[in-house]
């Protein structure tokens, strides 16, 4: 069983859109809303907890991704395997029959 390839894709540019988004905050925070989270604490809590939100996403995301790619590498390896090993057999069976 293979992972279809659309949801990979989608996982990846999600994580990607995630980390992208939190950058891009983390660079606003710093210098153009600086003065204006300043003003109050819950505002400023509320936007840096965005900020580590999505980053906590983001690094979940790429370890789910590294798991599946793990998993689909164990299953191709094997596959890959049991078919060599199948083969193997086959041409063995060959060999064994009288020749005529």
């Amino acid at each position: 069983m293979t992972e279809n390839p659309h949801s990979k894709t989608r996982r990846r540019r999600f994580g990607v859109v995630c980390i992208s988004i939190a950058i891009l905050l983390l660079i606003a925070g710093e210098t153009a809303l600086k003065s204006w989270l300043a003003e109050s604490a819950l505002i400023l809590v509320c936007y840096w907890m965005s900020c580590f939100l999505l980053t906590a996403l983001a690094a979940f995301i790429a370890i789910v991704d590294a798991a599946r790619v793990g998993w689909s590498s164990r299953e191709e390896q094997r596959s890959l395997l049991e078919e060599t090993l199948q083969q193997v057999v086959r041409e063995k069976q060959e060999r064994k029959k009288p020749k005529r």
